[in-house]
C-alpha cells in the first residue's frame, strides 16, 4: 500500500536567545546594557537574566524518517521537549525543516493548539467557513458538515459569539469538532485534548476512532499512555529529537516505561532556572513522604503516604488555583484523579508559590509498579503537566490473613471487606 506521509531524514533546529525586542530602541538598549555588563533592561520584576545565548542552536528533531499508510493510527510518545510538538507543526506546514523532506498525501486537519487556525475576532460560525476554506471545502460542503459539528463541540449556544470570548475548553471543543469533522485524509492530534474534561476527551478517543474506520489517517501524541493502547496499533517513541523505536504499541510503551524507570520518591524539576522564564508556575519538586515524614518510593500495602508538591509561581498572581494528581497504572491507565478543586474546593490566589499537602490514609492499591502525574491549573485551565514524575512500588501485606491475593490481573485496588454467612 502506498504510504500517505513519508518523512526522510527530517531534522529541525532552533537558535536559542531573543531574536528581536519588537522595536529598534528596545534591541539598542539590550545590545547596549549587554557590553557595559549590565542585566537586560527589559526584564520583569522578579524575572533572572540568564545570559545571552545567542549563536547558541538545538535540534528540536534529528533525522527522522519513517512512514504511515491509510488508515493507520500512529501514537507519538515522549518526554516533554522530545520533539512531538515541533514534528506535528512540520507535517501541518506550520514551520520548515532545516533539513530533510515531509510528504503527505490528501488534505490535513491539525489540532496542535487551543485555537490552532482560529481567527480570534470571527464567531465559531465564521471560524468552521474559514477552516472549511483553508482546507479546499466549498461553502455547501461546509453547510451539510455545519449541524453535526456544533452538536458535537455541544456549544449552539456561543456558536455566533467571536472565539475570543471562548474559555478555553469551549475553543478546544470546537477546534477538534471542526478538525475531525470537515473531512481531512490525515488527522493531527497534539496533547491539547488534556484540556477537554473527562467525558470529552472519551468522546474525542471515540471520534478518532471511527474517523480510522472510515479510511482517514490520525496521527496522535499524548502523555497518556492508556489513550495511546486504546487508540493507536503501532507507536513511535521520540527522545531528544531522535526515533529510538517504531514498534506495536504494547511493545513501544514498555520500552519507554522501562527506560524511565529511575524515577524515584523526589522529583525535581529540570533546568528550574529556565522553568521560571517561561512558565506562569511549575512545580519544584514533588515527593512521596511515609508516615515518618522520610521521602519513598516503596509503599506497604493499606498504608498511609503525604505527597508533598512544592510549587513556584513566576508570574504572579496565581488566580484561582487548582493542584491535582493522577495514579496510574504501569501502561498509563488512569486509576484516580484527586484536584483540589473537587475534594478541597476553592484556594486561595498565590503571589509567589509553597507547598500543597496530600494525605491519603490508606493506599488501597494491589502489589506493582505505578506512576503519579501531576499538575497545576489556573481558572480551569492547565498551565503545568509533569507525567509520570513520579515512580512508586505498592508492596504485599496480608491484609485479609489469608496469605493470599486478588490475581494481578483482576484490576489495581481492593476493599477491605466482611463476609457473613446465613447457611439454611
Amino acid at each position: 500500500m502506498t504510504p500517505v506521509i513519508k518523512v526522510e531524514n527530517l531534522s529541525k533546529q532552533y537558535r536559542l536567545g531573543q531574536i528581536g525586542g519588537g522595536t529598534l530602541s528596545g534591541d539598542l538598549s539590550r545590545w547596549w546594557a549587554r557590553f557595559r555588563g549590565n542585566p537586560d533592561p527589559s526584564l520583569r520584576i522578579g524575572q533572572e537574566d540568564l545570559g545571552d545565548h545567542r549563536g547558541e542552536t538545538i535540534w528540536a528533531l534529528r533525522d527522522v524518517s519513517f512512514e504511515v499508510e491509510q488508515g493507520e493510527v500512529l501514537g507519538i510518545i515522549g518526554k516533554n521537549g522530545a520533539g512531538k510538538s515541533t514534528l506535528l507543526k512540520i507535517l501541518s506546514r506550520i514551520t520548515a525543516p532545516t533539513s530533510g523532506t515531509a510528504r503527505l498525501k490528501g488534505r490535513v486537519g491539525s489540532l496542535l493548539e487551543v485555537g490552532t487556525g482560529f481567527h480570534p475576532e470571527l464567531t465559531g460560525r465564521e471560524n468552521i467557513y474559514l477552516n472549511g476554506a483553508i482546507l479546499g471545502m466549498t461553502r455547501d460542503e461546509v453547510t451539510r458538515k455545519f449541524a453535526e459539528i456544533v452538536d458535537f463541540a455541544g456549544i449552539e449556544q456561543f456558536i455566533d459569539t467571536p472565539v475570543k470570548r471562548y474559555s478555553s475548553g469551549m475553543y478546544v471543543r470546537l477546534a477538534f469538532a471542526v478538525a475531525a469533522h470537515l473531512d481531512p485524509e490525515i488527522l493531527l492530534v497534539d496533547e491539547v485534548l488534556a484540556v477537554g474534561d473527562a467525558e470529552f476527551q472519551k468522546k474525542c478517543l471515540g471520534k478518532m476512532g471511527d474517523v480510522a474506520q472510515e479510511g482517514r489517517t490520525v496521527l496522535f501524541v499524548s502523555h497518556n499512555m492508556n489513550s495511546i493502547e486504546h487508540l493507536c496499533n503501532k507507536s513511535l517513541l521520540l527522545v531528544q529529537g531522535k526515533i529510538l523505536l517504531l514498534n506495536s504499541t504494547q511493545k513501544t510503551i514498555e520500552y519507554y516505561l522501562e527506560k524511565n524507570k529511575d524515577r524515584s520518591a523526589v522529583y525535581s524539576a529540570p533546568l528550574a532556572t529556565i522553568s521560571k522564564k517561561f512558565k506562569k508556575a511549575f512545580y519544584r519538586n514533588i515527593r512521596i513522604l511515609s508516615i515518618q515524614g522520610v521521602p519513598t518510593n516503596s509503599i506497604t500495602m493499606n498504608q498511609a503516604i503525604k505527597i508533598e508538591l512544592n510549587f513556584e509561581v513566576c508570574q504572579p498572581p496565581l488566580v484561582n488555583p487548582s493542584f491535582g494528581i493522577e495514579i496510574q497504572g504501569p501502561t498509563g491507565q488512569p486509576i484516580s484523579r484527586i484536584i483540589t478543586k473537587e475534594t478541597y474546593g476553592t484556594l486561595p490566589n498565590s503571589k509567589t508559590g509553597g507547598k500543597i499537602y496530600l494525605s491519603i490514609e490508606k493506599l488501597n492499591l494491589l502489589p506493582g509498579i505505578y506512576y503519579i502525574t501531576a499538575g497545576i491549573s489556573e481558572s480551569g485551565q492547565q498551565i503545568e503537566t509533569i507525567p509520570n514524575a513520579i515512580k512508586f512500588e505498592i508492596l504485599y501485606a496480608n491484609i485479609y490473613s489469608t496469605g493470599k491475593l486478588p490475581p494481578s490481573h483482576s484490576g489495581y485496588v481492593y476493599f477491605l471487606c466482611n463476609w457473613d454467612f446465613d447457611y439454611t
